[in-house]
């Protein structure tokens, strides 16, 4: 993913966030002062713990995957965002509003004007047609007629249905009906995309058209998107960051680079064992900064490569020479990348 430039603002943050499901308020409080794990509030006060002390942001534009076995807490996280959760403790800001405070009448039109939500259940409405479940939301708004229908069918476009208009949900395939979900949290044009694994039911062939449709799409609309996975390699393909979560505690946030190259323990290095670094790793990760005192400067005739260049595209140079590779950016040379550096990228260290 190209890097998301960062404003001075975040989008959506979250602090000190917890969810803690107990028979006792007592027992909730306690195991929240104490900060306990999730083993520890259970057995000493038969409590829960779904999300544990988790504070993060997400940047304007941002693809902010978050990652997770089942039972890591990420839908859970996901839906105190918008508060479909109330959360035990902490705060949740979206563009600098403290959506944890909100009245129930601010919130009903934040979540209707500002969040868009696809869950991997499209929850399309049977009776209503593509255009029908499409426009709902711009129905909720009172949006004049003429207006909503023009939307929708640029939505239509966008998500590639045209014609598909008059059908009914039963009459498309799954793949078609999450396109549908898409498009109906895309029509209200919201600031905030909330997707819950919405790709994971689906054959894996329709699962990667999809994920470049909605890549195509977040280049296209620029939306500030959470996007929940149990899946790594998804979460590469789309996120600009990833966050692992464990037991309702977020265990790493970093870049899919960061991620791979730099696992934060032994949880997370399960997680990357089978994934392949020729794609994800590149030049600029894992080149040696140039100083005067390097090498190469005496090799000027040492091939070169861009800081974006990957593994797949080094290999190929290094076969072709015996000196470094330089690191050349907009002209400049950067960094060097040596035999040993190279092959200590391809066998997952850096």
């Amino acid at each position: 993913m190209d890097t998301v430039e960062t404003p001075e603002r975040p989008v959506i943050v979250c602090e000190d966030l917890w969810k803690v499901f107990g028979d006792r308020q007592v027992d909730i409080d306690t195991v929240i002062r104490d900060r306990l794990g999730k083993d520890e509030a259970l057995a000493r006060h038969q409590c829960v713990v779904a999300v544990s002390g988790v504070s993060l942001d997400v940047k304007p534009g941002e693809i902010f995957c978050v990652m997770g076995l089942s039972g890591s807490g990420k839908s859970t996280l996901v839906r105190h965002i918008n508060r479909l959760i109330e959360p035990s403790a902490g705060r949740i800001f979206i563009d600098g509003q403290d959506v944890s405070r909100m009245a129930e009448t601010e919130l009903r039109r934040l979540r209707n004007e500002r969040i868009g939500m696809v869950f991997q259940n499209m929850a399309l409405l049977p009776h209503r047609t593509v255009r029908g479940n499409i426009g709902l939301g711009l129905e909720l708004r009172n949006t004049p007629r003429d207006v909503r229908w023009t939307r929708i069918e640029e939505i239509l476009s966008a998500v590639q249905l045209e014609g598909w208009g008059d059908r009914h949900p039963d009459e498309l395939s799954g793949g078609m009906q999450q396109r549908v979900g898409l498009a109906r949290a895309l029509a209200s044009d919201p600031h905030v995309l909330l997707m819950d694994e919405p790709f994971s039911a689906l054959d894996p062939l329709i699962r990667r058209q999809l994920q470049d449709q909605f890549l195509d799409l977040s280049a296209t609309y620029r939306k500030t998107t959470v996007f929940i996975t149990h899946d790594l390699d998804e979460a590469i393909r789309l996120g600009h960051r990833i966050a692992i979560m464990k037991d309702g505690q977020v265990i790493q946030v970093g870049s899919p680079e960061q991620i791979v190259l730099n696992p934060a323990d032994d949880y997370v290095e399960a997680f990357v064992q089978g994934i392949s670094r020729l794609k994800l790793v590149t030049a600029g990760t894992i080149m040696e900064p140039l100083t005067d005192r390097t090498p190469v400067n005496d090799h000027d005739d040492a091939p070169s490569v861009t800081p974006q260049a990957d593994l797949d595209r080094l290999i190929g140079v290094a076969v072709t020479t015996d000196e470094p590779i330089v690191v050349e950016d907009n002209g400049v040379r950067v960094g060097v990348i040596t035999k040993k550096t190279l092959l200590l990228a391809i066998q997952g260290h850096n």
